[in-house]
Protein backbone atom coordinates (compact mmCIF):
# COMPACT_ATOMS: atom_id res chain seq x y z
CA UNK A 1 0.00 0.00 0.00
CA UNK A 2 1.15 3.44 -1.39
CA UNK A 3 1.61 6.47 1.73
CA UNK A 4 -1.35 7.65 3.12
CA UNK A 5 -1.73 11.32 2.36
CA UNK A 6 -4.05 12.59 4.34
CA UNK A 7 -4.63 11.61 8.03
CA UNK A 8 -6.36 12.67 11.38
CA UNK A 9 -5.12 16.03 12.90
CA UNK A 10 -2.31 15.37 15.71
CA UNK A 11 -4.74 16.85 18.51
CA UNK A 12 -6.90 14.01 17.22
CA UNK A 13 -4.29 11.32 17.36
CA UNK A 14 -3.37 12.38 20.37
CA UNK A 15 -6.81 12.53 22.03
CA UNK A 16 -7.17 8.95 20.84
CA UNK A 17 -3.94 8.09 22.45
CA UNK A 18 -4.85 9.56 25.72
CA UNK A 19 -8.42 7.58 25.69
CA UNK A 20 -10.56 10.81 25.89
CA UNK A 21 -12.19 10.70 22.44
CA UNK A 22 -15.30 10.11 22.18
CA UNK A 23 -16.73 6.31 20.67
CA UNK A 24 -17.46 6.87 16.93
CA UNK A 25 -14.31 9.10 16.56
CA UNK A 26 -12.22 5.96 18.13
CA UNK A 27 -13.78 3.63 15.86
CA UNK A 28 -12.54 5.97 12.81
CA UNK A 29 -9.02 6.57 14.52
CA UNK A 30 -8.18 2.93 14.82
CA UNK A 31 -9.23 2.24 11.78
CA UNK A 32 -7.04 4.61 10.34
CA UNK A 33 -4.48 3.40 12.22
CA UNK A 34 -4.28 -0.38 11.07
CA UNK A 35 -3.85 0.84 7.70
CA UNK A 36 -1.10 3.86 8.77
CA UNK A 37 1.98 3.00 10.03
CA UNK A 38 3.01 6.94 10.33
CA UNK A 39 0.20 7.16 12.56
CA UNK A 40 0.15 4.69 14.45
CA UNK A 41 3.45 4.99 15.75
CA UNK A 42 2.84 8.48 16.66
CA UNK A 43 0.02 7.37 18.85
CA UNK A 44 1.56 4.41 20.68
CA UNK A 45 4.99 7.05 21.46
CA UNK A 46 2.43 9.23 22.65
CA UNK A 47 0.35 7.00 25.17
CA UNK A 48 4.47 5.49 26.23
CA UNK A 49 4.99 9.29 26.43
CA UNK A 50 2.03 10.31 28.15
CA UNK A 51 2.33 7.70 30.58
CA UNK A 52 5.75 8.77 31.74
CA UNK A 53 4.76 12.63 31.60
CA UNK A 54 1.86 11.98 33.64
CA UNK A 55 3.96 9.87 36.14
CA UNK A 56 6.78 12.82 36.23
CA UNK A 57 3.73 15.61 37.13
CA UNK A 58 1.82 13.46 39.05
CA UNK A 59 3.14 15.80 42.57
CA UNK A 60 2.66 18.58 40.88
CA UNK A 61 -0.84 20.53 41.01
CA UNK A 62 -2.35 22.41 38.15
CA UNK A 63 0.48 21.89 35.67
CA UNK A 64 -1.08 22.21 31.82
CA UNK A 65 1.22 20.43 29.10
CA UNK A 66 0.33 21.89 25.81
CA UNK A 67 -0.09 19.88 22.49
CA UNK A 68 2.93 21.79 21.31
CA UNK A 69 5.10 20.30 24.36
CA UNK A 70 3.72 17.05 23.69
CA UNK A 71 4.74 16.86 20.71
CA UNK A 72 8.06 17.95 21.07
CA UNK A 73 8.79 15.06 23.51
CA UNK A 74 7.32 12.70 21.32
CA UNK A 75 10.10 14.01 18.53
CA UNK A 76 12.31 13.33 21.21
CA UNK A 77 11.18 9.68 22.12
CA UNK A 78 10.51 8.17 18.36
CA UNK A 79 14.12 7.10 17.53
CA UNK A 80 14.15 4.89 21.43
CA UNK A 81 10.90 3.75 19.96
CA UNK A 82 12.07 2.39 16.39
CA UNK A 83 10.34 -0.97 17.61
CA UNK A 84 6.51 0.62 16.72
CA UNK A 85 7.51 1.16 13.02
CA UNK A 86 8.92 -2.32 12.97
CA UNK A 87 5.37 -3.71 14.57
CA UNK A 88 3.43 -1.91 12.32
CA UNK A 89 5.51 -3.22 9.36
CA UNK A 90 4.45 -6.83 10.85
CA UNK A 91 1.10 -5.70 10.63
CA UNK A 92 1.06 -4.85 7.09
CA UNK A 93 -1.33 -7.15 5.78
CA UNK A 94 -4.28 -5.99 7.84
CA UNK A 95 -4.67 -3.62 4.90
CA UNK A 96 -5.71 -7.03 2.40
CA UNK A 97 -9.48 -6.95 4.03
CA UNK A 98 -12.25 -4.56 2.97
CA UNK A 99 -13.10 -4.09 6.67
CA UNK A 100 -9.99 -3.82 9.10
CA UNK A 101 -9.99 -5.75 12.11
CA UNK A 102 -11.68 -2.70 14.51
CA UNK A 103 -14.42 -2.36 12.27
CA UNK A 104 -15.35 -6.14 12.40
CA UNK A 105 -16.92 -5.54 16.01
CA UNK A 106 -19.47 -3.68 14.51
CA UNK A 107 -19.65 -4.98 11.35
CA UNK A 108 -19.43 -8.83 12.84
CA UNK A 109 -21.81 -10.37 9.28
CA UNK A 110 -19.53 -8.09 6.54
CA UNK A 111 -20.98 -5.37 4.71
CA UNK A 112 -23.68 -7.65 2.79
CA UNK A 113 -25.72 -7.91 6.44
CA UNK A 114 -26.13 -4.38 6.76
CA UNK A 115 -29.15 -2.44 5.98
CA UNK A 116 -28.58 0.06 3.05
CA UNK A 117 -30.74 3.04 2.97
CA UNK A 118 -31.19 4.54 -0.24
CA UNK A 119 -30.04 8.63 -0.43
CA UNK A 120 -30.02 9.36 -3.77
CA UNK A 121 -29.00 7.85 -7.41
CA UNK A 122 -25.82 5.98 -6.86
CA UNK A 123 -25.73 6.62 -2.84
CA UNK A 124 -26.33 4.40 -0.03
CA UNK A 125 -25.70 4.29 3.57
CA UNK A 126 -26.02 2.01 6.54
CA UNK A 127 -25.27 3.03 10.10
CA UNK A 128 -23.67 1.37 12.37
CA UNK A 129 -22.92 2.99 15.74
CA UNK A 130 -25.14 5.80 17.53
CA UNK A 131 -23.77 6.98 20.60
CA UNK A 132 -26.75 8.22 21.80
CA UNK A 133 -25.48 11.89 21.97
CA UNK A 134 -25.16 13.19 18.68
CA UNK A 135 -22.45 11.40 17.00
CA UNK A 136 -22.90 8.36 14.55
CA UNK A 137 -20.64 6.14 13.18
CA UNK A 138 -21.80 4.53 9.62
CA UNK A 139 -20.74 3.11 5.77
CA UNK A 140 -21.47 5.10 2.69
CA UNK A 141 -21.44 3.34 -1.00
CA UNK A 142 -21.00 5.67 -3.61
CA UNK A 143 -21.11 4.11 -7.22
CA UNK A 144 -18.59 4.97 -9.54
CA UNK A 145 -17.86 8.42 -10.99
CA UNK A 146 -21.38 9.04 -8.61
CA UNK A 147 -21.44 13.11 -7.76
CA UNK A 148 -22.13 13.72 -4.58
CA UNK A 149 -24.97 16.84 -3.82
CA UNK A 150 -22.57 19.92 -3.20
CA UNK A 151 -23.04 20.52 1.03
CA UNK A 152 -21.69 21.95 3.93
CA UNK A 153 -21.48 20.39 7.44
CA UNK A 154 -23.74 21.24 10.70
CA UNK A 155 -20.93 20.04 12.89
CA UNK A 156 -17.94 18.26 12.55
CA UNK A 157 -17.72 14.88 9.85
CA UNK A 158 -14.61 12.48 9.72
CA UNK A 159 -15.03 10.59 6.28
CA UNK A 160 -12.12 7.75 6.05
CA UNK A 161 -12.06 5.84 2.41
CA UNK A 162 -12.01 1.68 3.14
CA UNK A 163 -12.54 0.88 -1.20
CA UNK A 164 -11.95 2.49 -3.96
CA UNK A 165 -11.75 6.56 -3.94
CA UNK A 166 -13.07 10.18 -4.28
CA UNK A 167 -11.87 13.62 -5.15
CA UNK A 168 -13.28 17.06 -4.19
CA UNK A 169 -11.81 20.92 -3.72
CA UNK A 170 -9.26 19.24 -1.04
CA UNK A 171 -7.86 16.83 -2.38
CA UNK A 172 -7.87 12.96 -3.89
CA UNK A 173 -8.69 10.15 -1.11
CA UNK A 174 -7.72 6.64 -1.50
CA UNK A 175 -8.14 3.26 1.02
CA UNK A 176 -7.16 4.84 4.17
CA UNK A 177 -7.36 8.42 3.59
CA UNK A 178 -9.39 10.41 5.96
CA UNK A 179 -11.18 13.80 5.74
CA UNK A 180 -12.10 16.37 8.98
CA UNK A 181 -15.18 18.62 7.90
CA UNK A 182 -16.49 21.33 9.85
CA UNK A 183 -18.79 23.89 9.68
CA UNK A 184 -16.97 25.76 7.66
CA UNK A 185 -16.15 22.83 4.40
CA UNK A 186 -18.04 23.19 1.63
CA UNK A 187 -17.41 21.10 -1.01
CA UNK A 188 -19.01 17.81 -3.28
CA UNK A 189 -17.24 14.74 -3.37
CA UNK A 190 -17.04 12.88 -6.54
CA UNK A 191 -16.77 8.68 -6.82
CA UNK A 192 -13.22 7.86 -8.91
CA UNK A 193 -14.04 5.98 -12.24
CA UNK A 194 -12.39 2.87 -11.43
CA UNK A 195 -14.68 1.14 -9.33
CA UNK A 196 -17.49 1.97 -6.37
CA UNK A 197 -16.52 3.54 -3.20
CA UNK A 198 -16.99 2.42 0.06
CA UNK A 199 -16.48 5.56 3.08
CA UNK A 200 -16.47 5.27 7.20
CA UNK A 201 -17.83 8.15 8.01
CA UNK A 202 -18.55 9.54 11.58
CA UNK A 203 -21.03 12.68 11.76
CA UNK A 204 -22.43 14.93 14.46
CA UNK A 205 -25.38 16.94 13.08
CA UNK A 206 -26.67 16.51 9.73
CA UNK A 207 -25.93 17.36 5.52
CA UNK A 208 -26.87 20.49 4.49
CA UNK A 209 -26.95 20.63 0.83
CA UNK A 210 -26.91 23.80 -1.38
CA UNK A 211 -27.84 25.11 -3.89
CA UNK A 212 -31.65 25.43 -6.12
CA UNK A 213 -32.55 21.54 -4.56
CA UNK A 214 -31.29 22.32 -1.41
CA UNK A 215 -35.18 21.84 0.36
CA UNK A 216 -35.67 18.49 -1.70
CA UNK A 217 -32.50 17.23 -0.89
CA UNK A 218 -32.72 17.89 2.47
CA UNK A 219 -34.82 14.47 3.61
CA UNK A 220 -32.31 12.21 1.80
CA UNK A 221 -28.94 13.50 3.49
CA UNK A 222 -29.35 13.33 7.30
CA UNK A 223 -27.01 10.47 8.51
Amino acid sequence: MSALMHHPSEDTLLAYAAGTLDEPSSVLVATHLSLCPKCRALAKTAEAVGGELMEALAPVADVKVSVGDLLQLIDAKTELRSDIRVEGAANSNQADTLLPQPLRTYVPGGVDSLKWRWMGPGVRYARILDDGQGARVGLMRIASGTRMPHHGHADEEFTMVLAGGYTDAFGSYRRGDVETADTGTLHQPVADDDGDCMCLVVTRGALKPTGLFAKLLQPLMPL
